[in-house]
């Protein structure tokens, strides 16, 4: 049976930290030591991601069965998490499955429905690279210049291009993914009356557009605990954009919990 890899650090109650799509826990380095001086945090990476295992299943039934394994090999019977768009996905779909695991849940900019993606036009450039051809992350950065030309986009997406023994190669599992990110940029079916009623926070930025009036309405009627609270001047990357209202808001809710 496959494991995810994950890192772990400080004492207390168990955290679980979700990164997002194209993530990693390597990610959350930063806030993972702000939380270690209140819980024990363990800091996952995700199917197809990092350095846990490649595997030719990705939606968010499977994922919740992982970060379930991982928590029984770990003897956690209960715990907060927080997970960051694709992560949130897998913590709610978790909820959906196992709700007495956690204490509290964040869920960071997502909400428990479908959205439209356009990610095809990041990822055909990146499997066009010829991977044996790339001398450099430079080069491979120069090459997907034309097609991304978001610096930051490129520098993160960058971040899964690694090099050993046998050359380069990614920790991402771009084929994979793009075969199912309809399951990924979608959610598992919610019947009308299934409810969570975990104390949650659900954290959007003003600048981002996942979490409106729409999303609200569906996050309000499954999730009957939960408080929605905005990050001024924070995007889609809100724990990136603004680390230390993130930290102080995520810190004063599980405290509370």
């Amino acid at each position: 049976m496959s494991e995810l890899h994950f890192t772990s650090s400080g004492t207390g109650k168990p955290l679980i930290v979700l990164h997002g799509l194209f993530g990693s826990g390597k990610n959350w380095q930063s806030h993972t030591r702000h939380f270690s001086s209140h819980f024990q945090v363990f800091n996952v990476d995700l199917r197809n991601h990092g350095d846990s295992f490649h595997a030719d299943e990705m939606n968010y039934a499977v994922m919740a069965v992982d970060v379930e394994q991982l928590l029984h090999r770990q003897k956690i019977e209960h715990c907060y998490i927080l997970g960051h768009s694709m992560g949130g996905k897998v913590a709610m779909a978790l909820a959906q499955r196992n709700p007495d695991l956690f204490a509290a849940m964040i869920v960071a900019d997502i909400a428990p429905v479908a959205y439209f993606h356009h990610y095809d036009d990041l990822i055909d450039p990146i499997l066009s690279l010829r991977l044996k051809q790339i001398e450099s992350r430079a080069q491979a950065d120069q090459l997907l210049r034309p097609n991304i030309p978001e610096d930051q986009l490129r520098a993160f997406l960058l971040q899964n291009l690694v090099r050993d023994s046998g050359g380069w190669r990614w920790r991402v599992n771009w084929k994979v993914i793009q075969r199912d990110m309809e399951w990924l940029t979608g959610f598992v079916d919610l019947p009308d009356n299934w409810v969570v009623d975990v104390p949650t926070l659900f954290m959007r930025g003003d600048k981002s557009d996942y979490i409106g009036d729409a999303e609200i309405e569906v996050i309000n009627r499954h999730f009957t605990s939960s408080t929605i609270t905005t990050i001024e001047g924070a995007g889609h990357w809100l724990h990136a954009e603004k680390p230390e209202a993130f930290a102080r808001l995520a810190l004063e809710f599980l405290r509370l919990n």
